[in-house]
């Protein structure tokens, strides 16, 4: 029996959208659907995703009776290795945005252990009703050829010393000498042959067969550090979701390793101590308020806060003081997708690739990410950590939950910003009982430390007000620096963030 009137789908590409919509409308629930969702937005949103990257999730299953987590982020690679690799290939690249630059360091040692292909496959083995082939097909249809859009072009465009590094990536993103633009056509053709191939392997040449064969020779040969051995230990983690409370609400999000989902409980947390708030939403009071939530969860995460059990200290402490009442992150080039399916599953699943490695795996159209050519992910230097470890991201794919009801799917892509732009999402639909849309559409703000960075809508007053506290930095447009929140309220209607071209689509 049904239990809603109709599926929806929130994600940061209409084709995406589309493509999980299709599955709920031939019968598969959420995972079948999300599972789509993740190969098809390896093909329409490379500079964002890949088979080669990482990711996480976050279910609830209505057939389990209870919310699942699955940790499908990479791994530090270098299993096996004979000797050391003196001088990895690993050299930055100039990305330049409007107005500014920044150095991405790119190779094939910068590559680290993939979980996106096994991740999305564990899941539909656990979850999923459909046909592993029918959920893949769509994905194989884009990849023979599909329009680029206006974000991805954009998103392309920033990163084409990457995309075209190698002969591979020139022969996909540049055909006829001609780097693709918004309206051309984006055609994989070994992207869709590898995905056919799926069905039948289920991804065991990728992680133990030839090509993880030829992925070593590559390394090894090119001053790589992943291993065959790499690949075919890597194993989808499933974990306990963090749960934390919120006025009358649970939020079950991203557990450790991830430090995103601890950051964004002690934001809300913080919230619940200081109380329900007795200012209206977007002034000075609203602004200054958030700003000192900020300030107070930075200063806690450099301090050394990173993890569920710093949260449960936190609270502790807290509730004493009232009488009774470090992983290393990553996350910059990702997406999110959030599904609740009519019977009541649903799924918040945030992917990433970096900004890719410009390696591709041989034959598979598939580049490979370059987790480990961030900065902020290697504070102790690069290639300072031992092989096999799990790395820890700021990816936060979250429930709202009220009783046993599911009442809000939620997650962004947006590094650094993810915590903040998923935590004043909550406390606007929350606290303020702002609509799902309008609450993902108001203009955000992020302190970065230094500077309060904000975009533009908020009165001229109560900037004046803020400003009067701290130094900030007005932005004249919203922007994909404050991340893409994309939710789903299951049953009564989706939300997408246009900061990321997020489209939502629904389906009875």
């Amino acid at each position: 029996m049904n239990k809603y009137s109709k599926s929806i789908v929130a994600s940061g590409h209409l084709l995406v959208s589309e493509t999980a919509a299709g599955i709920l409308k031939a019968g598969g629930n959420a995972f079948d659907a999300v599972v789509a969702a993740g190969f098809a937005s390896s093909v329409v949103e490379p500079a964002l995703n890949s088979l080669g990257g990482g990711g996480l999730l976050l279910g609830h299953s209505v057939d389990k009776g209870q919310n699942l987590f699955f940790d499908f982020f990479v791994d530090t690679p270098g299993l096996g290795l004979e000797k050391r690799v003196a001088d990895p290939h690993f050299f930055p690249v100039t990305v330049h945005f409007s107005g500014s630059q920044q150095d991405f360091n790119v190779g094939l040692g910068s590559v680290a252990v993939p979980g996106t292909l096994k991740g999305l496959l564990h899941i539909h083995k656990r979850l999923g009703y459909m046909d592993l082939a029918e959920v893949m097909a769509p994905a194989i249809t884009l990849a023979e050829g599909h329009e680029l859009n206006k974000q991805q072009a954009y998103f392309l465009k920033l990163l084409y010393p990457i995309m075209t590094l190698l002969p591979e990536g020139k022969a996909i993103y540049e055909p006829q000498g001609e780097y693709l633009q918004e309206g051309d056509q984006l055609r994989n053709t070994q992207l869709a042959e590898f995905i056919k191939s799926i069905a039948e392997d289920h991804g065991e040449e990728f992680y133990r067969g030839s090509i993880a064969e030829r992925i070593h020779r590559d390394m090894a040969l090119r001053d790589g550090l992943l291993t065959r051995k790499d690949l075919a230990a890597y194993e989808v983690k499933e974990r306990r979701p963090l749960e934390v409370s919120f006025r009358e609400h649970s939020l079950f999000t991203s557990p450790e390793p991830s430090m995103g989902g601890a950051l964004i409980g002690l934001s809300l947390s913080l919230q619940d101590i200081s109380g329900r708030p007795d200012f209206a939403f977007g002034t000075g009071d609203y602004l200054l308020h958030t700003t000192e939530i900020m300030q107070k969860v930075e200063e806690m995460r450099e301090n050394g806060f990173s993890c569920a059990d710093d949260l449960v200290g936190f609270l502790q402490n807290s509730t004493d003081a009232q009488g009774g009442e470090q992983p290393r992150m990553f996350s910059r080039g990702t997406t999110h997708v959030s599904i609740a399916d009519r019977m009541g599953n649903c799924a918040a699943m945030t992917c990433s690739n970096g900004e890719g490695a410009g390696y591709f795996a041989p034959g598979t159209g598939v580049m490979l990410n370059n987790m480990m050519g961030e900065d902020d992910l290697h504070p102790d230097g690069f290639h300072s950590s031992p092989a096999g470890q799990r790395v820890a991201s700021m990816m936060s794919p979250s429930l709202l939950v009220r009783g046993d009801e599911v009442e809000l799917v939620i997650g962004s892509g947006g590094s650094k910003r993810i915590r903040t732009a998923v935590t004043q999402v909550l406390c606007q639909v929350i606290d303020f009982k702002r609509d799902i849309q309008e609450s993902v559409d108001a203009p955000r703000l992020h302190w970065d430390g230094e500077v309060l960075q904000m975009e533009p809508g908020f009165s001229r007053e109560a900037v004046t007000m803020v400003s009067g506290k701290v130094k900030v930095n007005e932005w004249q447009a919203k922007g994909v620096f404050f991340g893409g929140v994309h939710a789903v309220i299951p049953g009564i209607k989706g939300a997408a963030d246009d900061r990321r071209g997020g489209k939502v689509v629904e389906t009875k």
